[in-house]
């Protein structure tokens, strides 16, 4: 399977999950950020930011860098050859080229192509129309006051939509949460009898390669990792009313798909209290140094005073100094763009659609 895997985000790891169903082994590749600005517009996160999401998605057995983003007859035989690849896996979703042709043509023609069910719900179009709104919200005055926006972004419902130069607007998360997902993305093991458990917890908003490298390290100390994930409302109160963009469902499903993470909290409290030790057999918590914010150790507050004060805290330096505030910033500081590639990717797949009913009328 390949694709930009650009923002990437739980549906990416559902269809990773899908593909390695299918098979023994899974082999992705990751196009390159040149093949993007080339077919869609300048990518959100670089190659090797991305290159670090995939390897950690608990699916993915091998990744290829610089993939091309169609399916080429000299690329298909080194799939074949090299690879040992026997079919080549994409979503129910088209992937066009510029021209509207379908980028997976020859492997559909090969016969050796498999259709996987497309993640209703997200996009990495959507999440970033998302921040543009935020964004739009936070400095246009209107009727929908930010704490209003936040309730939306929490609870999936229709956002007011916004126009720009006659491209279609955004909206927020349509994502509804089954048992069964979470089942499907969990490990269903848990720790052994004298397994050292590793705490750290946080917002994990717009999940991103500086929060798998700090999930990496930390799962390096013990046997055993365990994530809390704050909930939407304690997420806003820290981070201001425009947070998190990604509610609490989305962040858990991006969490568990990674393989350093063995479980997680679904709304962990901000306070690591003396009940949520002893009740996870908790041995150690950390804290990454690179964080939106290191106001705890200011707070008189502190939600680590307890490990604190029993001698299980410890603060790990962070591989990546990257926050969910350096990919809001990307966004915002290349708004038009990306508004622009929104728009090109609607035109291409509705040319596509065109050239589709055309030949099934014909």
């Amino acid at each position: 399977m390949d694709g930009c895997f650009d923002m990437m985000h739980y549906g990416h790891c559902n269809a990773l999950r899908q593909a390695r169903a299918l098979g023994d082994q899974l082999v992705v590749g990751v196009v390159s950020d040149e093949e993007i600005i080339a077919n869609k517009g300048p990518p959100v996160t670089p190659l090797h930011e991305r290159m670090t999401m995939v390897k950690a998605v608990k699916w993915v057995d091998e990744v290829i860098s610089d993939a091309p983003y169609a399916i080429t007859e000299e690329f298909m035989k080194k799939l074949f050859d090299e690879y040992q690849i026997d079919y080549i896996i994409h979503g129910d979703d088209p992937c066009v080229l510029p021209d509207g042709s379908d980028a997976y043509a020859l492997a559909k023609k090969a016969g050796r192509y498999k259709q996987i069910k497309r993640t209703e719900g997200v996009s990495s179009t959507d999440i970033v129309g998302r921040m543009l709104l935020c964004v739009r919200e936070r400095t246009v005055s209107d009727t929908h006051s930010r704490s209003s926006l936040q309730r939306q972004f929490s609870h999936g419902h229709n956002s007011p939509k916004f126009e720009d130069g006659g491209s279609s607007g955004t909206r927020v998360s349509h994502f509804l949460p089954t048992s069964r997902r979470i089942v499907q993305f969990s490990n269903g093991k848990g720790p052994g009898p004298d397994a050292r458990i590793i705490y750290i917890d946080g917002a994990f908003d717009l999940f991103h390669a500086g929060h798998v490298e700090i999930l990496r390290r930390a799962r390096e100390l013990g046997d055993f990792l365990l994530v809390g994930i704050h909930n939407d409302q304690t997420v806003s109160a820290k981070r201001g009313t425009h947070r998190p963009i990604m509610n609490l469902h989305e962040r858990s499903l991006s969490v568990l798909a990674c393989r350093y993470v063995d479980e997680v909290i679904i709304g962990a409290p901000w306070e690591v209290s003396r009940d949520t030790i002893t009740t996870f057999d908790i041995s150690l918590v950390v804290h990454g140094t690179v964080a939106e914010s290191d106001d705890f150790q200011k707070e008189e507050d502190n939600p680590y005073a307890v490990p604190i004060s029993m001698g299980i805290f410890e603060i790990l330096e962070s591989p990546l100094d990257i926050t969910t505030s350096t990919i809001i910033r990307r966004i915002v500081a290349n708004h038009e763009a990306y508004q622009k590639r929104n728009a090109k990717k609607e035109a291409s797949e509705k040319k596509y659609y065109e050239q589709k009913s055309f030949v099934v009328g014909d």
